[in-house]
């Protein structure tokens, strides 16, 4: 049946091929599918939320999708900060939340997951078989491995141990029309044909819905020294950053402002220095006695560009106090205010030009932007704070917004280092790779998807 717009709105025909209520259409329940936690306003209304549990089940719902073009929203733990898993009018949404299966193969050291297991819950299964899972973005407790591998997601130890994509062996995809393809596998080396698998790393469902991960895990990480700086100023911090980066590869290199330490310390109460300027946190999991070299280069840096206090130490418990405060930045800061989070990152060289140029951004805008940053690998994450009924103050964070981006990429930069584009970001994407990209771009999602069905407005306009 269709509506007199020539949309169907009929899902009983969808739901007679699925299990009996996997076809959601309550409207309260719909309306908590609607955004994720970018808070998109332009988010619209889905027609039904789906909730597969297998591969299968999922194609069925690609098929019918595909036979009456109504457009597939796929959405995971609904963590996003790009809007990318906003729903859109008379779309599907498509949850893999309840796709939960796991296995660790501790022979070949990999782990294969359905998309809606948590980033936590992957670690959790590979420390239980003497493993490790090293991505682990800020939101690691609340947001799912689908969701990561969509977003190439980073993380606090991304500056040694790199990204998601480098821990993605092999995936279950279902294309556009149904289809369900494998690439890759449990081998650690494979130049068997163009390399796909890394295609759908980061393209954030636009090209096919991703149903389960192969992912390669390490021996357990040895014990971690921690070693914490307090700075004047955060332009100090990334001079010892710099420094710091010259030299050796440490397993994290961390900066909060003093927007956020403070904010941190008013939720927190660990007794952060509330006059501080800017706070580093590294750490060296280097075996032996390499563990000492780096931490002895980390506290040099630290005291020779200004610290006013460095701290280090080896127990286990004091250095997770440092990072669990890191984490806790975002929530933090957005207990000031409604945040607009930017995911900006520049060559390591053009850290400390980008972090001044956010505070002359903030001070044109008349605004407080707090900046966090996983500062060893350059990516930042300036945190406007904003009043949304302030119609002006709104308005304002706004322009700053795309300021910031513009920035980015006048230094030679990314708009995002591992949030991904999604639906805020994709205005500025042409002004950072180029128009032969985008063109490219477009190529591949129109072969993939012709009728462009998946997530559509993410990344590319609709």
């Amino acid at each position: 049946m269709k509506n007199s717009t020539g949309v169907v709105d009929d899902t009983g025909m969808l739901a007679a091929l699925l299990p009996d209520g996997m076809v959601v259409t309550d409207p309260d329940i719909l309306a908590a599918y609607r955004q994720d936690r970018a808070q998109d306003p332009d988010a619209g209304t889905a027609l039904a939320l789906i909730r597969p549990t297998t591969t299968e089940q999922v194609q069925t719902v690609v098929r019918w999708c595909a036979q009456h073009r109504i457009p597939v929203i796929t959405r995971g733990a609904g963590t996003s900060l790009s809007g990318g898993s906003t729903a859109v009018n008379g779309a599907v949404v498509l949850s893999t939340e309840k796709m939960r299966e796991l296995t660790v193969d501790t022979t070949t050291r990999t782990a294969v997951a359905q998309p809606g297991l948590f980033n936590a819950e992957v670690k959790a299964a590979a420390s239980a078989n003497g493993l490790w899972y090293p991505p682990d973005p800020s939101s690691f407790e609340i947001s799912s491995i689908g969701g990561n591998v969509a977003t190439n997601a980073g993380g606090l130890c991304c500056v040694k141990y790199g990204v998601t994509t480098d821990y993605v062996l092999g995936l279950e995809v279902v294309l556009a029309d149904g289809r369900a393809i494998r690439l890759g596998g449990k081998q650690m080396k494979d130049s068997a044909g163009l390399p796909l698998t890394k295609l759908f790393v980061g393209s954030e469902g636009v090209l096919g819905i991703i149903t389960e991960v192969t992912l390669r895990l390490l021996p357990p990480q040895a014990p971690a020294s921690t070693v914490v700086g307090t700075f004047t100023s955060v332009n100090d911090a990334c001079r010892a950053v710099l420094s710091i980066t010259s030299q050796i590869r440490p397993a994290m290199l961390e900066l909060m402002d003093s927007v956020s330490i403070n904010a941190v310390e008013d939720m927190l109460r660990m007794g952060l220095d509330r006059d501080a300027g800017a706070l580093l946190v590294a750490q060296s999991d280097a075996p032996g006695p390499a563990a000492a070299a780096e931490v002895a280069i980390i506290r040099e840096a630290f005291e020779t560009y200004g610290a006013s206090e460095v701290f280090d130490t080896d127990d286990p418990q004091e250095g997770e106090a440092f990072t669990a405060a890191r984490r806790a930045a975002v929530p933090a800061v957005e207990k000031i205010g409604s945040l607009l989070l930017e995911d900006v990152g520049v060559p390591l060289p053009q850290l400390p030009t980008l972090i001044d140029g956010v505070a002359a951004i903030a001070a044109d805008n008349r605004l407080m932007i707090s900046v966090i940053a996983h500062a060893g690998d350059g990516n930042t994450h300036p945190l406007i704070v904003f009043d949304p009924s302030d119609t002006d103050e709104a308005a304002r964070a706004q322009v700053a917004f795309g300021q910031i981006m513009d920035l980015a990429i006048f230094l030679g930069g990314t708009i995002t280092g591992e949030h991904g584009v999604g639906r805020l970001k994709k205005g500025w994407l042409p002004d950072q790779i180029g128009s032969d990209v985008m063109e490219l771009t477009a190529t591949i999602k129109n072969a993939l998807d012709p009728h462009g069905l998946l997530n559509p407005g993410v990344i590319l306009e609709m």
